[in-house]
């Protein structure tokens, strides 16, 4: 049986018998993927008593039922787990944290948002990160205090990423 060329959601072929198992199986799928949540960050072992509905990222090593499905997101269902290889771009919701995750490259980023700017009431307030600025020297004047002041705005400017050190 074929099935979708991302989510490998399952086709209905022509002829087929019993077309609803397919289609409830598509349906399954599709209620774990569409606005995506799991319960947690990821973990390696099952839980005792999951759950129907419940999503989990697979961590490594898996053990238990999920044993070679590292990376997946395992869905709970009445049939038992059902395991959604992830691709590229997949984003969940992590429940626990109120946090994204999002599959890139073959891994999951946890709580990482990746943007070119930060708008906030129509405002931009954060951009892309500026070049560096020296600490203040010099001068005929010299104010320890405006110095050390300005210092630690550089500082947490640095700290935080908004300017290059």
């Amino acid at each position: 049986m074929s099935g979708t060329p991302r989510l490998a959601l399952p086709y209905i072929s022509p002829g087929q018998a019993q077309k609803e198992l397919t289609h409830n199986e598509a349906l399954q799928l599709l209620d774990s993927v569409v606005a995506a949540a799991v319960e947690e960050a990821p973990r390696t072992t099952p839980p005792d008593t999951p759950a129907q509905g419940a999503c989990y990222i697979v961590g490594a090593p898996a053990t238990g039922d999920w044993v070679g499905k590292e990376k997946s997101l395992a869905a709970f269902s009445s049939g038992g787990w059902r395991h959604i290889p992830p691709v590229d771009g997949m984003i969940v919701l992590v429940q626990s944290t109120g946090t994204w995750a999002i599959y890139r490259s073959g891994d999951w980023e946890l709580g990482t948002l990746r943007a070119s700017s930060l708008v906030i009431g129509g405002q931009q307030v954060v951009g892309s990160r500026a070049a560096g600025i020296p600490a203040p020297a010099g001068g005929s004047t010299v104010d320890t205090e405006a110095r050390s002041a300005i210092g630690q705005i550089l500082a947490a400017m640095r700290a935080h990423g908004l300017v290059e050190i």
